[in-house]
């Protein structure tokens, strides 16, 4: 096995944003405590799923923290940087809804507003009766986790939801689901009239302050983006496919995602529709066991045990319908936020994890350039996080 690289930056004046009032913060672990925690984490997994690279990020108190491991290609040796583009897979939805929650602080659409009054082409269909909020939340009423292969693609994809039939009443079952999501975000596009990539290049990410974030890697850029691997260690990137921006297409770094989870820790910042947006992205709108789900987001109440994150992060929850207990009114962020929350994505060659828990005000980031199994992000995660936070 190779030795893995370490890089440790520490800036202690990359945010402007402050810490808002109510916030309970944990007291601040030295820098080597810190550095400890990661290595014992996230050495043994790499060797262990024979990951080439993982940039980890981690903001403490506003601080943040980068440790970069291995290399971003196997073929060019090119070593892991805060600044390595990575493929984050289904955290993307996270950035599909903030937008989608945007255009409904911006006056564009309604939560609760039918997907074919916003858009006619689906009028007729099943779409009469399903709402802009039940795609968001995965409760349209059975959409698959992917695309049927032969309806993968952008000129097809309207067709098939045209004909798509419910499996459940809308709204009764979460059935998680990149058409699912893709369409809430295609929809929250439409209402803004213009393209979601141009939204998201334009708008979302430039107001966010994310500038080394992308739906397509820019030719500038290219030499930064990792190789990703499959299971099996052959070279692999993300390939189009039908709502493939809004459900799992953006390209980041640890440094840019880093900044993304102090946006959504400390909002305060940023402009007010912005703020409205993020709030709406961390309400809580129905529960399935521990997990609350917000849009994109999925919430616990903090601390929270391994097993129990582990089971809101399984394959049984990504793979099968669950019941839903929706809540009434829906419920916002608690302040302080004794919450954490979280999002995995995966590729075919990428798996990275996203957490944060405002009241502590810590966060991570993972990003590796292989699709490892959820359940190891989940325990890198959780054993640094209550190391952090204690």
């Amino acid at each position: 096995m190779q030795n893995f690289r370490l890089s440790k930056v520490l800036s202690y004046s990359a945010f402007s944003l402050f810490l808002g009032a109510g916030y309970c913060v944990a007291a601040t672990p030295t820098d080597p405590q810190i550095e400890t925690a990661v290595k014992n984490a996230v050495v043994p997994v790499m060797q262990q799923q024979h990951i080439a690279g993982m940039a980890i990020a981690i903001t403490v108190n506003g601080k943040p923290h980068y440790f970069n491991y291995g290399v971003a290609s196997k073929e060019t040796g090119t070593v892991v940087t805060q600044d390595t583009l990575f493929e984050i897979g289904s955290v993307s939805k996270t950035f599909t809804a903030t937008l989608a929650a945007y255009a409904q602080a911006s006056g564009k659409l309604s939560l609760s507003d039918k997907a074919s009054h916003l858009l006619p082409a689906l009028r007729g269909s099943a779409f009469d009766n399903i709402s802009v909020l039940q795609l968001g939340t995965y409760t349209a009423g059975g959409l698959p986790l992917q695309f049927p292969s032969d309806a993968d693609a952008p000129d097809k994809m309207l067709g098939y939801f045209k004909q798509w039939k419910p499996v459940y009443a809308a709204g009764s079952h979460r059935q998680y689901s990149n058409p699912s999501l893709g369409l809430f975000g295609y929809l929250a596009a439409h209402s803004m009239g213009q393209p979601f990539e141009a939204l998201m290049e334009k708008t979302l990410l430039p107001k966010l302050g994310l500038q080394h974030t992308f739906l397509k890697v820019p030719p500038t850029q290219m030499a930064l983006y990792a190789q990703g691997y499959s299971k099996d260690d052959k070279p692999v990137r993300v390939e189009p496919g039908a709502l493939d921006s809004e459900a799992y297409g953006v390209k980041t770094s640890a440094s840019d995602l880093l900044r993304y989870v102090e946006a959504n820790m400390k909002p305060t910042g940023l402009e007010a529709p912005m703020q409205q947006a993020i709030a709406a992205t961390h309400t809580g709108y129905y529960t399935v066991g521990d997990m609350t789900q917000g849009l994109g987001w999925e919430r616990y109440t903090y601390p929270i045990a391994l097993d129990k994150l582990l089971a809101g992060n399984s394959s049984q929850m990504a793979m099968e319908a669950h019941k839903v207990q929706w809540l009434n009114p829906p419920q916002p962020q608690p302040q302080p936020a004794n919450a954490l929350f979280n999002k995995t994505g995966s590729t075919g060659g990428f798996g990275a994890y996203v957490a944060y828990v405002p009241s502590k005000d810590i966060g991570i980031v993972i990003l590796a350039n292989k699709n490892y199994p959820n359940p190891e992000r989940i325990k890198i995660a959780h054993s640094i996080l209550s190391t952090l936070s204690q």
